[in-house]
Parts: C-alpha cells; sequence; structure tokens
C-alpha cells in the first residue's frame, strides 16, 4: 500500500505561540513527527503543511518536502483539517495519508508501523484508524453553565443516582481522541471529503505515544518525561538553534 504522511504546522498557535517550532530537548516539536514518519518505512513521502516560510525552511531542514505554502484562507484558527488535507493531497495518488501533529513528539516510528498495519489488516472494514485513549475526565461529569446554574453535558438517567454522582469505576468506558495520528484510505476524501470517513477504527495509544503538547505547561511536562527517562524521542542527527537551523 503507498502512503503519504502529512504533518501540519500551521504558524497562528493561540494557546501555545509558536509550538511547532518550539523547542525541545535541542529540536523543535516538527522534526520529530519528520523523524518517526521517515523511520517508520511506512510512507513514500513525508509533506509539511505549513502557511510560514520560516517554518518550511525547518521542515526541509529536517528531511520532509514542503510543496507550497497553504494558503492563508485555509490557515485560520477555526479552518478545518479536511481543507489543508484536500489541498496537499490534489492530484496525488497514494492509497492512505497520515496526520502526524507535531504536538506528539513521543509518538514513535514503532507506534506508526503498528497503526499502519491495523489498518490494512482491518481493510474495508473502516475508512481510518484514529488514536485513543481513556478518558481521564469523564464527559458524564462535564456540565454547561447556564446563567446563575448550570446542567448536566449528558442527559441523566430518569430515576436512580445521577451520573455526575457515580463513582469513575460505575461509568461506562469512554475513549477520547489524542492528536498522535489519524490515518485514513484517501477514498474518504472523494465525494463530500472528510479526514476519516464514516467508520472509524480505534488505535489505542500506549504510555507517552499519546501526549500531545496543547498548553504551555505541556512542554514543561515533556521536558520531564525526557529527563526522567519516562518517555523517548525518536533520535535526529541534525542540530538546531532558535527559529532558523544551524
Amino acid at each position: 500500500m503507498r502512503a503519504v504522511a502529512l504533518v501540519p504546522a500551521r504558524a497562528g498557535s493561540q494557546r501555545v505561540p509558536g509550538k511547532n517550532v518550539r523547542e525541545l530537548d535541542g529540536h523543535p516539536l516538527l522534526a520529530y513527527s519528520i523523524a518517526s514518519a521517515r523511520k517508520s518505512g511506512v510512507f513514500e513521502s513525508v509533506l509539511v503543511s505549513t502557511d510560514s516560510e520560516e517554518i518550511a525552511e525547518v521542515a526541509r531542514r529536517y528531511g520532509a518536502e514542503v510543496l507550497g505554502l497553504r494558503p492563508t484562507e485555509i490557515a485560520t484558527a477555526t479552518s478545518p483539517d479536511v481543507e489543508w488535507v484536500t489541498h496537499v493531497m490534489a492530484g496525488r495518488d497514494e492509497e492512505i495519508f497520515g496526520i502526524l501533529r507535531p504536538t506528539s513528539p513521543f509518538r514513535s516510528a514503532a507506534t506508526i508501523r503498528r497503526a499502519f498495519e491495523q489498518l490494512v489488516e482491518l481493510g474495508d472494514r473502516a475508512d481510518s484508524i484514529r488514536a485513543v485513549e481513556l478518558a481521564r475526565q469523564h464527559p458524564f461529569k462535564m456540565w454547561v453553565l447556564e446563567g446563575d446554574l448550570m446542567r448536566p453535558f449528558v442527559d441523566q438517567p430518569g430515576e436512580g443516582v445521577p451520573y455526575h454522582s457515580m463513582q469513575y469505576q460505575a461509568l461506562p468506558q469512554i475513549y477520547a481522541q489524542n492528536s498522535s495520528l489519524e490515518l485514513a484510505w484517501s477514498h474518504v476524501l472523494e465525494g463530500d471529503p472528510s479526514i476519516a470517513g464514516t467508520r472509524v477504527a480505534p488505535f489505542l495509544t500506549e504510555g507517552a505515544e499519546g501526549f500531545s503538547i496543547d498548553y504551555p505547561d505541556d512542554l514543561e511536562r515533556a521536558e520531564r518525561l525526557v529527563a526522567n527517562g519516562e518517555a523517548e524521542l525518536p533520535r535526529l542527527e541534525k542540530t538546531y538553534s532558535g527559529l532558523r537551523p544551524t
């Protein structure tokens, strides 16, 4: 099966400014996704989609391709992923595409191979596979604010103990998606395009594979995991300092 890796690296992150090129252990986050994709042996090409020439320069330095910058109109904070994916995949004929977000630096080449093999084995029983993990904050215990009061986010049973008052262990297991990876058959981009299709299979991440850097303190946690030997980053050969590689 011919596959292509897509690494999104928009410049305008709001929660963690410049996150895609923020350094972790001396290299930009972007570099680790490129490295794991290349070392997996799964992809024929590793493409970075960005609206920034500076980020594009970093991507090329670490071995990825950048086939032109992402248009401004599909590079906003609210632009759906399907827009940049269809932009990058236009005219390509790989059977599978993978989305590898730079915010998951501990996703390894072995992680990617495991997910790829799972999707191929599923064949036409699934349109895509997406990384998930057990939800730590259960949605049955979430609330919506309404004026001075609040109501449960999830409808409650008509009688008995309400969900929000149950022990976690008594609630059904709920899985939350993380940003580790998404792999899909390219046919999901045909007709009414999506990045997942309607038949989505779970890929259960293990250990730090699903760790995501979405807030400033997540980067500090990632640094501690590396320093304590609790998580391992893909090995990189290039050196990097500041926004521009050296």
